[in-house]
């Protein structure tokens, strides 16, 4: 049975600077997909991107000319992650002018919604880059990784990185999966697999990689976003793992660097062991069992 990645519904907020009109337009193309932030500034769509976890940033040509240039720039610098997409919905007399000050500050991205179809690529940009995230990169590789694994054993990692915001602890994760946190243990040490723990940790540590991706986003933001106590508490994390600082691991590993970490660490090596798994039925629980 081929493992098959856990695909998302609904993309996380998207941050706005429109007009009145263009805030309705959009809310009403994004029904299903998106919620919109819509905001007066570049500060409280930083802001956003910090604080409120949003996924993308919409801002309207009309919206945004060359005294926003600079805040535009540093915005797209920063959050390099984030897509920011240039709206245009009408063609008044400064719009090439403003298309042109936006490509400066580094919005490869423009989408003209002059014609009904523009809406449905507003929304096939904003899923591309959803395809893009760490998370459903992760399932993408583990399901060519673990090709015919136990329905089981797939379970475990497509809670993993499948659910929004992930999993921080054993007994969340084994909630999710329907076992006692206890038992899901005790089948990980009988099989002499890693702890279901380091697992998690590894998959927080891939999420922060891709995080950290955004020189925006401080270590302090980061920690908060993942429920880390503090900073403090997650540069011990770190240290424990890899051993590295936190700073060091930021230097380190981009998303994808961290990813190939946790395959090398603990998919890899593990395969044949994996390819019998069973953890969560004690009656299909070949590997510990035998």
């Amino acid at each position: 049975m081929h493992p098959t990645p856990t695909t998302r519904a609904v993309l996380a907020p998207v941050t706005t600077i429109l007009t009145p009109a263009e805030r309705v337009r959009v809310d009403a193309a994004g029904e299903g997909l998106y919620t919109a932030m819509h905001r007066d500034s570049i500060d409280d769509v930083v802001r956003d991107l910090k604080e409120r976890h949003a996924a993308a940033v919409l801002v309207s040509v009309t919206r945004c000319g060359p005294r926003d240039a600079p805040r535009v720039a540093m915005l797209v610098r920063e959050f390099p992650r984030v897509p920011t997409v240039a709206l245009l919905t009408d063609l008044e007399s400064n719009a090439p002018s403003a298309v042109l000050t936006l490509g400066r500050s580094g919005i490869q991205t423009l989408v003209d919604v002059r014609q009904p179809s523009g809406w449905r690529r507003l929304r096939d940009v904003l899923l591309a880059d959803q395809s893009r995230d760490i998370n459903r990169l992760a399932l993408a590789q583990l399901s060519a990784d673990l090709m015919g694994v136990h329905p089981d054993c797939w379970r475990f990692f497509e809670v993993l990185f499948g659910l929004p915001g992930g999993v921080g602890t054993v007994r969340s994760l084994a909630r999710h999966l329907g076992v006692i946190p206890s038992t899901l243990m005790s089948r990980f040490f009988r099989a002499k697999l890693p702890a279901p723990k380091r697992y998690l940790a590894m998959g927080r540590l891939v999420r922060a990689a891709q995080l950290y991706e955004n020189p925006g986003l401080s270590i302090a933001n980061v920690a908060n976003r993942l429920d880390y106590s503090s900073p403090q508490s997650f540069g011990r994390h770190v240290r424990g793992l890899i051993q590295l600082t936190a700073v060091e691991f930021r230097q380190k590993y981009d998303g994808e660097g961290m990813l190939q970490r946790f395959r090398d660490d603990l998919v890899l090596p593990f395969l044949p062991t994996l390819r019998e798994f069973s953890p969560l039925s004690s009656s299909l629980h070949r590997v510990s069992d035998c």
